[in-house]
């Protein structure tokens, strides 16, 4: 147990009592550095939460109104039970579809825009389309209306992939950080 450190000239720390650890001064300063990434990082994960939370809503709740309404032609109180029901979800899914995508662009790499394309449709249709089903279905949408708007959904997500991924970069960087698909910022590792 450490109950006092004092810090020595020579490099290291001595303990004040015997039985008590010492410790070098080059493990305190590291320790230190840690402290101080791991703040960082922190609050590089709240931004990221936030980033990634702030453009889903945004995006899918325009996206969601429409399809519900006129593709699916579900009533407006259905619409309105839907994106009630969808705004939670959406706080929770929105950051682990960031590392989905974000997971999905790593590994495949896309170099042109054909394939960025075909990828982030991909990922957004593989991740959203079966939360956006289990959203219709709990606001009351009958069998026909799931149908339409699970199709609807899956083709919308298809279209939207892409223009949804720029715009999740684009929030993204306004919070300073980086685009899906890379590395995040190695915070001078």
């Amino acid at each position: 147990m450490i109950l006092a450190l004092e810090v020595v000239e020579k490099g290291r720390t001595d303990i004040g009592e015997t039985g008590h650890q010492r410790v070098p001064l080059s493990e305190l300063r590291q320790n230190r550095c840690r402290a101080g990434r791991g703040k960082a990082e922190m609050e590089n994960r709240w931004k990221s939460f936030v980033a990634d939370t702030t453009a889903l809503v945004i995006f899918f709740t325009a996206t969601g109104i429409l399809n519900e309404r006129f593709i699916a032609g579900m009533d407006w109180d259905e619409v309105l039970r839907s994106r009630l029901i969808g705004a939670p979800l959406m706080v929770l899914t929105a950051r682990p579809y960031g590392f989905w995508r974000d997971w999905v662009l790593i590994r495949t790499a896309p170099l042109t825009p054909t394939a960025r394309l075909f990828w982030d449709s991909t990922a957004l249709l593989v991740f959203q389309t079966p939360i956006y089903t289990a959203i219709i279905v709990a606001s009351g949408a009958d069998g026909a209306e799931i149908l339409r708007g699970t199709l609807g959904a899956a083709l919308i997500m298809l279209a939207l992939g892409r223009p949804y991924g720029v715009f999740l970069d684009w929030i993204r960087s306004l919070f300073g950080l980086p685009p899906g698909g890379q590395k995040p910022m190695s915070l001078g590792d």
